[in-house]
Formats: structure tokens, sequence, C-alpha cells
């Protein structure tokens, strides 16, 4: 399903303007707080009407105001997930999911079961919200959100009100929502570690204005998007082995990658994230380090920036990997385009939830 947006919206001192196109898949409106993230969602969820602008997702034209066409927001077929989950706290979890199915009738008795077994919520059916984790509401807002058979779900940063564990045991199921549901999703966060993990597509904001649109690699890469403290690399690796000290052996374009062991399987294709600022490079190869990660690439670009930081993007197979190093460093070193270099990344420093599944092609290796 594609999304075709153009949107233009002044509140207050605060003025939006963006005008974009996205394919199927997870599309996710990324930026810091008030870049406009909640502004846009509410307007294609029709809790906001725009003062100017047409809003089309697969062809269904939810506002268009220069036909003065504004579709009501119970019209719309959207599943909204919020921060809190907003279950009614007097039903259980089976009451407030069957709430779902209220506005879906037709709905064929398996579908119940199969969304149960998809997050995972068997058991937790017939206890009430009080009763659950912010995880576990989640899971549950979520099941409702799609037994109500929407043609989009709108997700607005539902992992904000969470701590770190119940966020890590939440984003498998947002990957399986988009790995195994037929549903688009528009996904709202200012964490670049979950649009490495979800997106499709990146709409990056930054003051009610589109600064970058595409891949999350293409768009975590840019320090007009991101900045440069949050720039990083999204790698497409593939798990070769797992070994008894708790590492795990994976391959990518510029050789092994070990990590903290991951859960999946040998042979499953995976996207990690890799922050700029914990890459260190070397134009020799390293010897008799700690750190296990050596990566070989060739410099393809590097970008100064205005104070003394600089970031140098390396080409590894298909992939590139960044690095946030010093002008000084780069000039002691001479690196230039084109020249081969050495990126070292210690194992810690990438954390589990920069570590995910993937629907992309399989290229790692």
């Amino acid at each position: 399903m594609t999304l075709e947006v153009t949107l233009a919206h002044r509140q207050g001192d605060f003025d939006l303007d963006v005008q974009f196109q996205t394919p199927p898949g997870v599309t996710v409106f990324f930026g810091p707080s008030g870049s406009g993230k909640t502004t846009l969602v509410n307007a294609i969820a029709g809790l906001l009407r725009p003062q100017r602008g047409r809003v089309v997702a697969d062809g269904w034209v939810l506002v268009d105001t220069g036909a003065k066409h504004f579709l009501p927001p119970h019209r719309r077929r959207l599943g909204y997930v919020f921060q809190e989950g907003r279950l009614f706290p007097h039903l259980s979890v089976r009451q407030n999911l069957a709430y779902g199915r209220w506005f879906n009738p037709g709905q064929s008795p398996g579908e119940f079961d199969r969304v149960v077994e998809l997050l995972g919520i068997g058991h937790l059916l017939a206890r009430r919200p009080g009763a659950l984790s912010g995880g576990e509401k989640q899971r549950v807002a979520i099941g409702r959100a799609l037994l109500a058979a929407p043609k989009l779900i709108l997700a607005d940063e539902p992992l904000a009100a969470l701590d770190e564990a119940r966020k890590e045991e939440i984003l498998p199921y947002f990957e399986r929502l988009r790995d195994e549901v037929a549903v688009p999703i528009v996904y709202v966060s200012h964490s670049s570690f979950e649009v490495a993990r979800l997106a499709t597509t990146v709409v990056a904001l930054r003051h009610g204005r589109v600064v970058a649109l595409g891949p999350p690699e293409q768009v975590l890469g840019d320090v007009a998007a991101v900045g440069p403290r949050g720039a990083a690399s999204v790698l497409s690796v593939r798990v070769v082995a797992h070994h008894a000290d708790g590492l795990s052996e994976l391959t990518c374009g510029a050789g092994t990658l070990w990590l903290p062991r991951v859960p999946e399987p040998p042979g499953t294709t995976l996207r990690v994230r890799i922050a700029a600022q914990e890459v260190i490079l070397s134009r020799a190869r390293p010897q008799g380090l700690s750190a296990l990660n050596i990566l070989v690439g060739t410099v393809e670009d590097i970008q100064k920036g205005r104070g003394p930081g600089a970031l140098v993007a390396l080409r590894i197979g298909r992939d590139r990997l960044l690095a946030r190093v010093t002008g000084r460093s780069i000039r002691a070193m001479g690196l230039e385009p084109g020249q081969t270099c050495h990126a070292i990344v210690k194992s810690v420093a990438v954390a589990p939830e920069d570590v995910g599944t993937t629907t992309s092609p399989a290229h790692a290796g």
C-alpha cells in the first residue's frame, strides 16, 4: 500500500508543511520532539483536520481539502496503537480483543486465534489490564487493532512509556507484524534503534519539514537528518553459528562479526545497527586488540562537520559502515576516498535492541 501525503497546517507557532510518498511496508515518522510526527499521524487518523492538503492510502482518499473531502475517523478503517495502550480497564483481555472484532463482524472464527498466537497473549486472556505489564498491554492493544481488520495501523511512539526490558520484549512482535501481516504500518518514533529494526521507509522530520526520505540505512547515515551524534549504520548480516562462550558468529560483506548471543537460529538474516561513534578506524590491520570485530572496507566518503568531528563512510560489500572521528585523525591518517581502511567494532558496543530480523533480500556475506 502506497501512502501519499501533502499537508500544510499551522497551529500556534508550529508550522507543518510536508509532501512525500512511501511504498508498502512500515513507514516510520522519525525525529525529535516538536518535529511534527504526532501532528502528521493525527492528520492521517482524522483526529486533526488540516488547513490544506491531501492524504491518499492505496488510492483511498482520506482527506482532500481542495475537494472539500474529509473522511471522519470512524470511517477510515484505521487501527491506532497509542503510547499507553488505552485498554478498557473493566474488561478482560479477551473482552478487549472482542471489542476490536465488533468492527469486523464478518471475521472468520480462526482469525482471533491467529492474532492471539501471533502476539503470544493466549495465557493473558482471562486477566484484566491492571494485572498486565506495559509490554503485555501493548501486545493486547495491537491485537485489538488487528482484529478490527484495519486498512492501516498507526502506532504513535508505542514504546515510549516502556522501560528497556519491555521495549526489547515488544519489538519482535512489531517485526512479526511487518513480516507476517498484510497490513501496512505507520510508526512514530524518535529512537534510531527502532528505526533500524522496523522501518521499510523512513520519513525524517525537523521543524515540520521532511529532511530525509528513504530506507533506514540511508537516512540514519544522513547527518542532516540525524545529526553527527545520531549517525549509525544498518548492516545486513547472516547468523553462522552460536558458540559455547556466549558469542554468536555472523557474516557480513566485510567478513565475520562477533556479537553477544542472538536468539535467532543459523541461516537467519538480521539487521544490525552500529552507532558511528562506536567505530574506530585504522589504515593498517591492527594486531593484539581485545576487540574481536575488524572489518575491511574502502573509504567512500568523508563528511566534515562544523566542529572538530567528521563522518567517514566505508563501503563493505553492499553495505556502508559509518565512523565518527575527528578531523585531526583524518589528517593524521591521510584518509581519502578510495583508500582501504579497517574498522574496529567492540562486540559489547552492539546492544540486544540493535539487532533485529529483516524481510529484505539476504545479501550478507
